[in-house]
């Protein structure tokens, strides 16, 4: 009898070790947006099917993502909302002139963004690639705060020239955004109220595209400096014109007040949209390291110490995946992909499962 009982016990075993085995490997099969080595994702879902969408961001209670959208009869980027499934997909900004950067503000009431409508309530001339790989900093772009639907649009701190990128701090108490309010691209900081507006840098050259870290102890960005007399002047005239190069672009990180300013990248290809893991050492970014055509270059996303060091490749796709952000439990990453769109070159959102 003992013996039979045993040989039931190691029948069930087996069977349920089957069953587990077979479950993992269905689930495996069925996550069919991932590419092989992708071992941070998993369960990557595409939330959006349609046109150019960038720039996803969590609410602070992280049931919703806001984020900017070219589809459609909108033909410049506007800004919408929807469910982490990508459901109740919402209109936030006025559907006029072009967009960006659109962040929730505390409590999820209000939103806050840029945009050029009330400068034009078409779409600003596309820049001009003649340039060559080039970003248009519009001097129409002001900084607005909204209801959460998108009601009530009010302009956020206006200047002359480029106000725009800004995001808020975990903490609820600060927004970090990029302005050209004293005659170059630098980081600024202000409290929610837009009272206490501090500039944190001062370099000549670019310096934007800001996250908070999660303690808001720490602000990652991007930055360039141009060193050389001809990288100078070469910065000085496209700025003229409202363009940027990225191609050089490297990570920085500075504490919250701007002191302490250290370099996290060093190298020769495109490094931008870094944004901190919650546990406040390790940041993710896009780059095109690796890439071998610089008129079409491969960016993937990146994971790196704060320290420079323990480079780590997360994506591997040949085209694009980028703007990532974590939840607050780094169990989740939401960010925009060129993979496995209907049609060539979209850019869709989308959110995944984060495998430490």
């Amino acid at each position: 009898m003992k013996l039979l009982i045993l040989l039931i016990s190691f029948s069930l075993l087996l069977i349920s070790c089957k069953k587990q085995e077979q479950s993992q490997s269905e689930s495996e099969s069925a996550d069919t947006m991932k590419f092989a080595n992708e071992k941070h994702l998993k369960n990557i879902k595409m939330l959006t099917d349609d046109g150019e969408n960038a720039e996803a961001y969590f609410a602070f209670a992280e049931d919703q993502l806001i984020f900017q959208s070219t589809h459609g009869e909108y033909k410049c980027d506007q800004i919408f909302t929807m469910d982490l499934d990508g459901k109740n997909k919402k209109l936030v900004s006025t559907g006029m002139g072009r967009t960006t950067c659109s962040f929730f503000l505390p409590g999820d009431k209000k939103i806050i963004y840029a945009s050029t409508h009330v400068a034009d309530q078409n779409c600003p001339t596309p820049p001009d690639h003649s340039k060559g790989y080039v970003w248009k900093v519009y001097k129409e772009f002001e900084m607005y705060t909204a209801n959460a639907d998108g009601s009530n649009p009010e302009v956020f701190l206006p200047a002359e020239g480029y106000d725009a990128e800004a995001t808020v701090s975990p903490k609820g108490d600060k927004i970090v955004f990029t302005s050209m309010r004293d005659g170059d691209l630098d980081i600024y900081t202000c409290n929610i109220d837009g009272s206490d507006v501090n500039r944190l840098t001062d370099a000549l050259g670019y310096d934007g595209g800001p996250f908070f870290s999660w303690d808001g102890s720490k602000i990652v960005y991007r930055s360039y400096h141009p060193k050389t007399e001809e990288e100078i002047k070469r910065y000085k005239d496209l700025l003229a014109e409202e363009l940027i190069e990225p191609n050089a672009f490297q990570i920085w990180v500075m504490d919250v007040d701007g002191s302490n300013k250290r370099q996290i990248t060093d190298n020769t290809f495109a490094n931008f949209a870094p944004f901190f893991h919650p546990d406040n050492n390790r940041i993710i970014f896009c780059s095109s390291m690796g890439s071998t055509n610089p008129r079409r270059p491969d960016f993937n996303l990146w994971l790196v110490n704060e320290d420079g060091t323990g480079l780590e490749q997360v994506t591997h796709f040949d085209q694009f995946d980028g703007f990532p952000m974590f939840n607050k439990a780094g169990t989740k990453l939401v960010f925009a992909s060129n993979r496995f769109n209907k049609n060539p070159r979209d850019t869709n959102v989308f959110i995944a499962d984060w495998v430490n």
